[in-house]
């Protein structure tokens, strides 16, 4: 499978692109309005604590308070206030194993007595708190964050508040697992732990040396800051969009990187010489005089991306609607009939619906639930080679997914990890004109509720004389004809009504004003 990386930059945003096979599978975007947050840290204040939804709110200085469940608090530090001293408070664990036992981290949970069979844990109001993003806000829902920090590196992770020292499971070979190991071992500090990513394999010692050199500086950097400053600050900025792609994605499996900016090419280049010299001739420039999306059709997929309904090579069609609470996806056939079985189309557009949909999650960067209604099959031999082919498709993507069998009536449930906003929130605004519902009110039933406000006004005894303000698409409808509808309803009400246009008013609105003063007493005469 042939892997790219293309970074397109204008004056006002980046887009990276990460296609596979000339598709596109993922797409980031950077700019003044779409920052990255995730894997920064901040120095917070505990703003409420919540036991009966396991939570806290952490106050970080965002507009809404980060949410903090129980379970990512690090019950290693009993008290971040030890970072103002010398020492740090960590837990003296053995750090031979990959990872804790699940006992060995439930014991270090327990502060108190246990309650309903879950450890409670030490945090308190008013209380200073280091925290990181890991999610990033999503509708009218805050940051989530955690108290386990990490800092990632190229070749490296490290964990301040850990003794584990975990190697990347995509790391297969015995020898070189041991290998690595042993080698951070001999340079990591006592008090920290790492974890050792896949990028890492093979590579020479002074490398992983520098690159866990550079991240303890980072630490103990943000260390001084904690005593400097007050809560809520910010004492980490995670690299940018375009530079973390490079750092997390740039692998062996990736065949180029291509960029048409001069400026971030000096800069990934600078970086891939200094952190993996090896993956250098894969960085190129593009010095074409279209612009690189449209060569590499990265913008009709973009734009297809956008669209409910998406084609399916040869067959059907899927449909996805995306409701805060899920995303569903409908499969429908079209007009495919190639077999003269039935079981063998469906089969055929549900196995080409799963790789399309699998790869339209990724590109989406939906997460949540997610519910697929697939043309119904009969044979469990069938049903089974679907649930394997979604499996086999989603061990493509980088986010934590569940999926479930089958069900009698053709649906497949998933869950995805939730990281970012989709792309559909990241590119598009709500329509101001039907409120994000994708419908508008008839223009009848428009004038029906203007004619009950006039109804209610007429019987309160008020001035004859009033402003009607509309959207300029409503007051054509009305002034349209000889004898127009606003002309009826004057004579019917005895009223007469000004018409002024206002451009900011939805649809589905309207205002009246009074003729003396312009107050507005729409709302007094409302239902």
């Amino acid at each position: 499978m042939k892997k790219e990386i293309l970074i397109n930059s204008t004056s006002k945003e980046v887009r990276i692109a990460i296609t596979e096979d000339g598709k596109l599978v993922e797409l980031f975007f950077e700019g003044p309005d779409l920052s990255r947050n995730v894997g920064d840290l901040y120095w917070g204040k505990v703003a409420k604590v919540m036991h009966g939804i396991r939570a806290a709110f952490i106050n970080i200085g965002f507009p809404q308070d980060a949410f903090l469940h129980f379970s990512d608090i690090d019950s290693s530090v009993d008290d971040f206030s030890a970072l103002l001293g010398d020492d740090s408070d960590i837990d003296e664990d053995d750090d031979d194993e990959e990872e804790e036992k699940p006992q060995q981290r439930a014991q270090s949970s327990v502060r108190t007595n246990t309650q309903r069979g879950r450890p409670p844990v030490t945090i308190e109001r008013g209380q200073d708190i280091i925290v990181q993003i890991i999610k990033e806000p999503v509708a009218n829902k805050g940051v989530r964050v955690t108290s386990k920090v990490s800092l990632p590196g190229r070749y490296l992770v490290l964990l301040p508040f850990s003794k584990r020292i975990g190697v990347s499971k995509k790391i297969f070979q015995f020898r070189e697992k041991k290998r690595l190991k042993a080698i951070v071992r001999q340079l990591l500090p006592e008090g920290f732990g790492l974890i050792i990513r896949t990028v890492a394999s093979g590579q020479e010692e002074n490398l992983i040396r520098d690159d866990l050199k550079k991240l303890i500086d980072t630490w103990n950097d943000i260390q001084n800051s904690v005593k400097k400053i007050k809560p809520p600050s910010i004492l980490y900025k995670d690299v940018s969009t375009t530079n973390s792609v490079v750092r997390d994605l740039f692998r062996d499996d990736i065949s180029k990187v291509i960029v048409d900016s001069k400026k971030i090419y000096k800069e990934i280049k600078g970086y891939v010489d200094t952190t993996s010299p090896e993956f250098s001739d894969k960085v190129d420039i593009y010095n074409g005089s279209a612009p690189l999306f449209d060569v590499y059709n990265i913008e009709k997929q973009i734009e297809e991306s956008l669209q409910k309904k998406v084609w399916l090579k040869n067959s059907g069609y899927v449909v996805i609607e995306t409701t805060e609470a899920m995303t569903v996806v409908d499969v429908n056939s079209g007009k495919y009939a190639k077999s003269k079985d039935q079981e063998q189309n469906s089969l055929k557009i549900n196995s080409d619906a799963a790789r399309e949909v699998a790869r339209q999650l990724r590109l989406r960067d939906i997460g949540g639930i997610i519910v697929i209604d697939f043309i119904d099959l009969y044979e469990e031999q069938n049903k089974r080679r679907l649930h394997e082919e979604l499996r086999r498709e989603f061990r493509k993507d980088r986010a934590k997914i569940t999926v479930l069998p089958m069900t009698d009536f053709g649906l497949v449930q998933i869950t995805r990890q939730r990281i970012r906003q989709n792309i559909f929130h990241r590119v598009s605004d709500q329509c101001p004109m039907c409120d994000g519902s994708g419908r508008v009110q008839s223009k009848m039933a428009f004038i029906t509720e203007i004619e009950r406000w006039l109804q209610r006004y007429a019987g309160g005894g008020g001035s004859k004389f009033v402003i009607l303000c509309v959207n300029p698409l409503i007051r054509h409808y009305l002034t349209s004809g000889f004898i127009n509808r606003i002309l009826r309803l004057c004579l019917k009400y005895m009223i007469f009504i000004k018409l002024e246009i206002d451009e900011e008013l939805p649809l589905s609105e309207f205002r009246f004003l009074t003729i003396k003063n312009k107050t507005d007493i729409t709302e007094e005469y409302g239902m």
